[in-house]
């Protein structure tokens, strides 16, 4: 398993996000991009210029998110 730091080392220049909405305002969306083997970028699309956070495939379930629901595979 990568700890912290050698996710945010990962370069997410070329990543390809997708968003997906949880409920009626079209604003308040995530955005999730598959950076690596088993790594994950989760953006805020109301902040697109902050930072993503970094997160392994097994922290993503641990937390309920399952990338099936933005149309990527894991």
């Amino acid at each position: 398993m990568r700890n912290g730091t050698d996710l945010y080392a990962l370069d997410i220049s070329g990543a390809s996000f997708v968003k997906a909405c949880g409920g009626p305002c079209p604003e308040g969306c995530v955005t999730l991009a598959q950076i690596g083997d088993g790594v994950w970028a989760l953006g805020d699309s109301k902040r697109p210029d902050a930072q993503p956070l970094r997160f392994t495939t097994e922290e993503l379930d641990a937390a309920g998110i399952d990338p099936a629901r933005f149309g990527l595979n894991v």
